[in-house]
């Protein structure tokens, strides 16, 4: 079945509906209903990601490392956020923007790399809905371009398809026993329609660009929705095409930021070429926090990367969404919002509809981007996921029944850990999250408290698992071990292989 040909009736049966339709007042207000925005003409959209960067490393959020020239003018020219949640994670986080819907209720609440390890887990088109399939319905041609990681193209060749996009440039991630497929910068090995290959020679960022700019020069008459996961800045650490001489890993690492800088350039260059500009909205933001390894001074204090962790640098994102002529410029703006707001907020841009009983988690932000209102319609966010999956005798599991994750409105961030909240920070007065609150007496903590704590309890005392089709194991799936309680990965394993 095409894309073309997805139904009203596929899409409902695709949103995964019954009983993880439960609408839950607190943690999850489900089937919110949308209206698109008024408009004689549909906005082009550009969902721009990139891979391990937290906002430290970009001059316009205060970054004493490096200038990122062409990401500070979409933020000086159009909304900048400063608190904006991703998942802790990058598959986590993947599946949440594709689906509007917490980890707790699409069930990836781990790492999980499905060509390195096994189809196990895999982001199923037959029950889960994703907003390049929802965009379609609204008229627009979809495009995708860079890191996918969360299916398998030599299981499901045409698997990007099903997940509603008409065409695609994609990194195959490392397919175990495929040397070739390990490469995303240099000789990038790299799957399209008419299958997988190594691009000899090339960088693998200008391959996506490429592709990217050409898509645009050929739609350019019609709206169009192109989504950009970049390999940037993931390592391994690389030089790059404008930094050629770049050794040492901190010299690596920056000329990657720049080289993310750079292809924001370039295609914002090309929607300028094609008299397009003025009727594209460009969102910018990452999948989670730098690696661990990396530290970056910002606004005169040193951060050290989070990636994989729930403090601020680990899930609090650079968010940038520029569009002349529709997104106001010069705004700085503290309004709420995370990654399951993504989905919503394209259907309300692009007049989609949710079918009736669809679940989504999110909330639509479009009238606060497009400056119809001051605030979001949030009054909390949240962050979640645990280290990588583990594998028992009898398959994929999640590490935790009900797992780790934070809850934070404007000024105080609860986290709850093994099922219990346990820490409460004042992230005004204590952004480094030091002075644990969550044993004061302080009438005005005690309230906030009460208030993050109620949505704790209207999450599902045990999170879903993914709800996915079962199909053969492969032959590169990864093993569980003997004693099935060793099998967790930790954190530290988990940051060490990807």
């Amino acid at each position: 079945m095409s894309t073309q040909d997805y139904t009203r009736r596929d899409f409902l049966k695709a949103a995964g509906l019954g009983a993880a339709a439960l609408a839950l007042p607190g943690c999850a207000s489900a089937s919110h209903s949308i209206s698109p925005i008024a408009s004689n003409k549909k906005p082009n959209i550009i969902f721009i990601m990139a891979d391990d960067l937290g906002p430290e490393w970009l001059s316009c959020y205060g970054s004493d490392e490096i200038k990122t020239p062409n990401l500070d003018k979409l933020a000086r020219e159009g909304m900048r956020f400063s608190n904006a949640y991703s998942m802790a994670q990058c598959s986590p986080t993947r599946m949440t923007l594709l689906t509007g819907q917490y980890p707790w209720r699409h069930g990836w609440v781990n790492h999980w790399d499905v060509p390195r390890w096994g189809t196990a887990w895999y982001f199923d088109w037959k029950h889960n809905i994703s907003f390049a399939r929802l965009m379609k319905t609204a008229g627009y041609a979809t495009a995708v371009a860079g890191k996918w990681q969360i299916n398998d193209f030599r299981v499901h060749p045409d698997v990007m398809e099903k997940h509603g996009f008409d065409q695609w440039c994609m990194w195959t991630g490392y397919e175990k026993g495929n040397p070739p497929s390990g490469k995303r910068y240099w000789d990038p090995y790299i799957n399209t329609r008419a299958g997988s290959k190594t691009y000899k020679g090339k960088f693998g960022t200008d391959v996506f660009l490429d592709f990217l700019i050409d898509f645009m020069k050929r739609h350019k008459n019609e709206p169009m929705m192109l989504y950009f996961p970049m390999a940037l800045t993931h390592g391994p650490l690389t030089n790059t095409p404008l930094d050629t001489d770049a050794k040492r890993n901190v010299e690596r690492f920056k000329a990657m930021v720049r080289y993310t800088d750079h292809a924001v350039g370039r295609l914002v260059k090309a929607l300028d070429d094609l008299n397009i500009r003025n009727n594209t909205i460009i969102f910018f933001t990452a999948d989670n926090g730098t690696s661990g390894s990396i530290t970056a001074r910002m606004n005169g204090r040193l951060v050290r990367g989070g990636k994989a962790t729930l403090g601020e640098p680990g899930v609090q994102m650079p968010f940038i969404v520029n569009g002349p002529g529709l997104v106001p410029a010069g705004v700085v703006t503290d309004a709420l919002t995370d990654f399951t707001d993504i989905l919503p907020t394209f259907a309300e841009l692009g007049g989609a509809k949710l079918p009736t009983g669809a679940v989504t988690d999110g909330r639509s932000i479009a009238k606060l981007i497009l400056g119809k209102e001051k605030d979001s319609p949030r009054r909390w966010i949240m962050s979640m996921a645990y280290g990588a999956a583990k594998v028992t005798q009898t398959g994929t599991e999640p590490v935790q029944t009900f797992t780790d994750r934070v809850i934070r409105n404007k000024q105080y961030k609860l986290w709850v850990l093994n099922g219990k909240n346990a820490k409460l920070f004042d992230l005004i007065a204590d952004p480094t999250e030091i002075n644990n609150l969550i044993d004061s007496t302080d009438p005005k903590v005690v309230a906030a408290r009460t208030k993050l704590e109620a949505v704790v309890k209207s999450c599902p005392k045990k999170d879903n698992k993914l709800n996915c089709d079962q199909i053969p194991p492969q032959p590169w799936a990864r093993k569980p071990d003997r004693v099935p309680e060793k099998t967790t990965t930790t954190q530290k394993d988990e940051k060490s292989k990807f």
